[in-house]
């Protein structure tokens, strides 16, 4: 990872759980060479942390609003966090 480098919280609204969301940002993140995960939150969201260089990750936050063929995104939130845990390869949680 580089020196500098940037950790967000994503929030993704809309049609966004049974639609391979999760999954598509997992490759999405990778190629962006993103550490974190996403999962599925009870309120029908997604949840994303994302840790890497600063470009990447507003890489990803843009393609959050898109998303999956499939996903129907209605909003994105997003904010920066403090590191406190070492995140490992990007990847599904429950």
């Amino acid at each position: 990872m580089a020196d500098q480098s940037l950790r967000v919280r994503i929030v993704v609204r809309g049609r966004v759980q049974g639609v391979g969301f999760r999954y598509a940002t997992v490759t999405e993140a990778r190629r962006l060479g993103l550490a974190g995960w996403a999962r599925n939150a009870p309120d029908g969201s997604v949840e994303i942390l994302a840790e890497g260089d600063p470009t990447a990750v507003r890489q990803l936050i843009a393609w959050c609003g898109q998303g999956p063929p499939a996903a129907r995104v209605a909003n994105v939130q997003h904010r920066e966090e403090a590191s406190d845990e070492s995140l490992g390869r990007f990847g599904v949680r429950p």
